[in-house]
């Protein structure tokens, strides 16, 4: 059991009381187009203005993978824009998925769920367009968050699984 709740729905409207961090992975080529990321922007404008000025910015920033960005929506959510992707296609390197560098940035969502007493909500992160496979991915959710008291709902859209 890994204590993490899935349900299916959407990741950007969690219907549960409280302060709700919405992660999610961004590449480190500072794109914003494609997968999750269309739902988030459609919600709210200001994760993507925020990663793109802290990519455009990231010669005098930690931007970079590992790296997480936390931006503030509404009076109680969150979004976590986390570096986690190398790139955003698969080539002779393989897929753009960096399994350390999402480790990275959970344990940073972590100490920012806990500061905030908040619930983390997230799609099956890094398993998308990142081509991770939720094998390698949910061990991380379960030690960085789940370990340290934290709820995290996974929500799968649609009728597909990873």
């Amino acid at each position: 059991m890994s204590g993490i709740t899935y349900v299916r729905g959407d990741a950007t409207a969690p219907s549960v009381k409280g302060v709700k961090l919405i992660a999610h992975v961004c590449n480190d080529i500072g794109g914003w187009g494609k997968g999750f990321v269309l739902a988030v922007s459609r919600r709210w404008p200001e994760p993507e203005k925020a990663f793109r000025a802290w990519h455009r910015e990231r010669a005098s920033n930690d931007f970079g993978l590992g790296a997480v960005q936390f931006v503030q929506v509404e009076p109680y959510v969150w979004v976590a824009n986390m570096v986690g992707q190398r790139g955003i296609r698969t080539g002779s390197k393989g897929v753009p998925v960096r399994y350390e560098a999402i480790d990275t940035a959970l344990a940073r969502l972590a100490d920012q769920a806990a500061e905030l007493d908040a619930s983390v909500h997230m799609p099956r992160i890094g398993c998308g367009l990142a081509g991770g496979k939720w094998s390698r991915v949910e061990p991380l959710i379960a030690e960085r968050l789940v370990r340290r008291g934290i709820a995290v709902t996974v929500y799968d859209h649609g009728e597909g699984r990873n």
